[in-house]
Formats: structure tokens, C-alpha cells, sequence
């Protein structure tokens, strides 16, 4: 009869990621590009504004409150595990907006069109992060 390897010790990587301390840790890092983005903004609110107004996104300071509320609400909503749907949603629709708003490639001469591409392909990325949390948070 052929035994497992984790015998009556159990699986270890359940050990760690069956923890809710890991639950936290990596609802952490998966949202730390926009809760750090976020909270950038918060603290220097006039260059948010002025990243909003050098994407032309008009009213500048409107566009900051929104990006502010959108990337620190959506990421506590997903570190929190509440409405977690919700968090991630609004976080992968942010992150799909900011391709044709912000790194639009194929308006651009090289070398930021090769840059931007690849921007727009770890966004792309990302969305899918969300879209998998979205899931399994049901």
C-alpha cells in the first residue's frame, strides 16, 4: 500500500497557507499596488492632481478623489474579506481603464510603445488576479 510523503503530518503547505495570518498577508501584497499608489496620492493630493491633469484627465482633482477612494476602498475591501467582489471589481475595472487612459501603446512613437505595451500586458495581468479573488470570494 503506497503511503504519502506528508504522512500523519499533514500537508506543510496547508500548515502555512491554511493560516489566516497567510489569508491577510497575501490579500496585502496582492493589493499593495494600489493601496500604495492610493495612499500616495492621499499624502502629496497636489501630485495626484497634477498625474491627473498630465493624463488630461479633467477636473484634476476630482479625477485624484475618485483614483484615492477607487485603490485604498477597493484594496480594503479585499484585505478585509468583505465584499471582496466588490473591492476587486472596482480594482480590476480601475486597472482595464487606465490601459486606453493612460498607457495607450499604439498612439506612441518607440520606445514608450514597446514600455507601455508591456505595462498594458502586466495590467491585463492584474485584472486577472481580481477576477480569480472575485471568484473565489463568492
Amino acid at each position: 500500500m503506497a503511503t504519502s510523503s506528508t504522512s500523519s503530518f499533514g500537508n506543510p503547505l496547508d500548515a502555512v497557507t491554511g493560516t489566516t495570518w497567510f489569508g491577510y498577508l497575501a490579500r496585502i501584497v496582492l493589493t499593495f499596488a494600489f493601496w500604495g499608489s492610493g495612499l500616495s496620492k492621499l499624502i502629496d493630493f497636489q501630485g495626484g492632481v497634477a498625474e491627473m491633469a498630465q493624463f488630461g484627465l479633467e477636473p484634476a482633482v476630482a479625477f485624484n478623489i475618485a483614483t484615492i477612494i477607487v485603490q485604498i476602498g477597493g484594496s480594503l475591501l479585499v484585505i478585509l474579506n468583505r465584499w471582496t467582489w466588490l473591492g476587486a471589481g472596482a480594482l480590476a475595472v480601475f486597472t482595464a481603464l487606465t490601459i486606453p487612459l493612460v498607457h495607450h501603446f499604439w498612439s506612441m512613437e518607440e520606445p514608450m510603445r514597446t514600455m507601455e505595451f508591456h505595462v498594458a500586458m502586466e495590467h491585463i495581468t492584474v485584472i486577472g488576479g481580481m477576477m480569480v479573488v472575485a471568484w473565489k470570494s463568492r
